[in-house]
């Protein structure tokens, strides 16, 4: 193999790519960094200002984005979205899941009101399976796809008075383990990745407490920046993921180990 055909599985020249909670954090430098490898890239959220903004960056260096408004619990809207941009675009190539929602944190699990619960497992759970059962289709067709679901630490080792965030991220992990083995034939990876405790707006409102112990498991002794997340996550989405599929990546600053 030359140089220039192993860099060609790194870049998405031609590629159309989805990136959802693109208005921010991970999400958001996930569809800068890809973009500037030459994909055509969706950002989706439900943060309109932030997808101007992210769109704007994109764009303004020479590269293409567009913005799609979705809420990633409502699986009609996800239907649609999918369905639309096949249609326009004519493919899909890569699925990058970075929508995230934690919701309560610093709670007891009896304290925690039902409808806060599924809110969490609607967004980060639901709103994954919706995302995958709707592209699948499109990349079989192609023969070609990659899935990436960005999971969490929480989800392979739970972190306390977070149940509903880490019911969610196991199961996204588990989801992911099985639907892989499902289409490792017809050229489609899909991968989760379990960042542990990341610099993004998606931790304002997570209680001191949980941050805090959070960041004491990390041996590296500090946050994680969302281009490191970045860096993983295109990789997991590119030509050059070809032989790794159900796999649940590790970025986590030697919290996780396995």
């Amino acid at each position: 193999m030359s140089d220039n055909s192993a860099f060609a599985n790194t870049s998405y020249q031609d590629q159309v790519v989805i990136v959802t909670g693109a208005a921010s954090g991970i999400g958001r430098s996930a569809a800068q960094l890809i973009a500037a490898r030459r994909a055509k890239v969706i950002c989706a959220d439900l943060n309109q200002p932030g997808l101007d903004e992210v769109v704007a960056t994109i764009t303004s260096a020479g590269n293409y984005a567009e913005s799609a408004l979705l809420d990633i619990s409502n699986q009609s809207a996800i239907k649609d979205f999918i369905s639309s941009s096949a249609s326009k675009h004519k493919r899909i190539d890569a699925l990058i899941n970075c929508a995230g929602y934690p919701g309560p944190t610093g709670k007891f699990v009896e304290d925690i009101d039902w409808d806060d619960y599924q809110k969490v497992i609607s967004v980060n759970l639901f709103g994954a399976i919706w995302l995958t059962q709707y592209v699948l289709p499109i990349m079989k067709k192609q023969k070609y796809g990659r899935i990436v679901q960005v999971a969490s630490i929480a989800g392979k080792e739970g972190n306390p008075k977070m149940a509903p965030y880490n019911t969610a991220k196991s199961g996204l992990i588990g989801f992911v383990k099985g639907v892989a083995k499902e289409v490792a034939t017809d050229g489609i990876t899909i991968n989760s990745l379990a960042p542990a405790v990341i610099a993004t707006p998606i931790n304002v409102n997570t209680a001191k407490e949980t941050l805090d112990y959070m960041i004491s498991k990390i041996p590296a002794g500090r946050l994680g920046e969302p281009i490191e997340v970045a860096e993983m996550i295109a990789f997991m989405g590119s030509k050059a993921c070809s032989f790794t599929t159900g796999f649940t990546f590790d970025i986590s600053g030697g919290r996780a180990t396995y």
